[in-house]
């Protein structure tokens, strides 16, 4: 395995830092709700933090919903801490002028990586996505907006078995690759939960012209009942194999959260076996599992 590479510093880039080789580790958060859910948040922060990853981002809800608290957040990792924040954007139910104002807050805060996402509808999976009437329709637009209003680098989203509104995987990765014309320097997957449709979508993507890195997105199951929740929010396809062996230790934690561990960390192995440029783990806010996975990958010996 090549070696993990770390952000020189808070002003960093992350398509210039994929750019120099070796591999890209790095976690996603959300801002939460509650008292209780940012002191968890911070703990997990804070503890993640020695493993020196390359990046964190931070997560934008539907129709700017956490908008400040995804502001407030991002700015205190930039200022508080040693990482590098990555701040998402997304197009829903925001006017251009809105959008302009969030990239602004951003820039003001020194935080000059942004995900450009055109984001889920607000009202659920499975409902119409409706286009703010001075807003964007498409992330490749979010994209071009952000190069122009500074020196931002701009990541974007992948999907290893299609977006549910593309037409077919063919579409889907043009979609990408209008991404990248764009000006978007990089790439993070949605969740999936076998290499082939990671590899796959490598396949086509380079066939299709894109160049950038594609970094695949990972989260260990903690309990039974996200299996049917990852389907609904993200058309992901779960296993029916992995599915039966979750199923036959429900009924105990301890189990279930070490075969989550167990087989996300097959699953990352497989993919940097594959030639991923890195791995981005969705953390919940929690860092145990990805502690777990990166010790048994034997990851922070590179820390």
């Amino acid at each position: 395995m090549a070696s993990a590479y770390r952000p020189g510093s808070q002003g960093s880039s992350v398509g210039e830092l994929l750019a120099q080789g070796g591999h890209s580790f790095s976690f996603e958060f959300f801002p939460p709700k509650t008292d209780d859910g940012e002191r968890a948040l911070w703990q997990a922060i804070r503890e993640l933090e020695g493993l020196r990853p390359t990046f964190v981002s931070v997560t934008y809800g539907a129709g700017g919903s956490t908008r400040d608290r995804t502001v407030r957040i991002t700015r205190r990792i930039a200022e508080e801490t040693t990482l590098l924040p990555v701040a998402h954007l997304t197009c829903v139910g925001a006017s251009v002028a809105q959008l302009r104002t969030v990239i602004g807050e951003y820039a003001d805060a020194g935080i000059r990586n942004v995900l450009a996402l055109r984001g889920d509808p607000p009202t659920g999976p499975g409902t119409a996505w409706v286009r703010h009437d001075a807003g964007l329709t498409h992330a490749d637009a979010l994209v071009s907006l952000i190069r122009s209003l500074g020196d931002f680098s701009v990541g974007v989203a992948a999907f290893p078995e299609g977006h549910p509104e593309s037409a077919d995987l063919d579409q889907d990765v043009h979609v990408l690759l209008a991404k990248q014309a764009a000006g978007a320097e990089f790439a993070i997957t949605q969740l999936f939960f076998e290499a082939t449709h990671y590899i796959a979508l490598i396949e086509r993507a380079r066939a299709a012209g894109v160049t950038m890195p594609i970094i695949p997105g990972l989260m260990p199951l903690t309990n039974v009942a996200q299996i049917d929740r990852f389907t609904v929010l993200s058309g992901t396809a779960f296993p029916d194999d992995l599915a039966a062996r979750f199923r036959a230790v429900a009924d105990d934690a301890e189990a279930v959260h070490a075969l989550g561990v167990q087989a996300a960390s097959a699953l990352a192995a497989e993919l940097l076996a594959a030639g991923a440029p890195g791995l981005h783990f969705y953390t919940l806010n929690r860092s145990t599992s990805a502690r777990e996975i990166y010790a048994g990958l034997g990851l922070d010996s590179l820390a």
